[in-house]
């Protein structure tokens, strides 16, 4: 797995949202086993305590879950995964807007910007 790590927030937190996006995305199967803390930490070069924190908080959540002698294991819940990958895109389309907003864009602007942003996209 790919990590990136900045010293912009906590660790853990970015641990928690990378782990997210790859279960959201399907790069990490849904109902598959993890690989272990020490292996987590070490492909992401960080101390195992603090993939720990992050996979803990990855369960509280409801993304992962676990078997007391098998390990953890991503949810197989499709209704968690559905909610929260549109809850990701909502977030980054709010943000997007938000700077659209402040730069003067219009409603009007900024919809005929995404149309051709797609176009543009879809070679048309």
């Amino acid at each position: 797995m790919e990590w990136k790590i900045d010293n912009n927030k906590p660790v853990y937190i970015q641990l928690v949202e990378q782990l997210k996006v790859k279960i959201i995305s399907g790069e990490i199967e849904l109902d598959s086993k993890l690989d272990s803390v020490r292996s987590l930490a070490a492909d992401a070069m960080v101390n195992p305590n603090t993939m720990q924190k992050a996979l803990a908080e990855l369960e509280r959540e409801g993304f992962v879950y676990s078997k007391r002698t098998s390990g953890r294991f991503v949810t197989d819940n499709k209704e968690l995964i559905e909610n929260e990958r549109k809850n990701l895109v909502k977030d980054n389309v709010k943000k997007t807007l938000d700077t659209l907003i402040n730069l003067g864009y219009t409603n009007e602007e900024i919809l005929n910007l995404v149309e051709e942003i797609l176009r543009e996209d879809n070679n048309e």
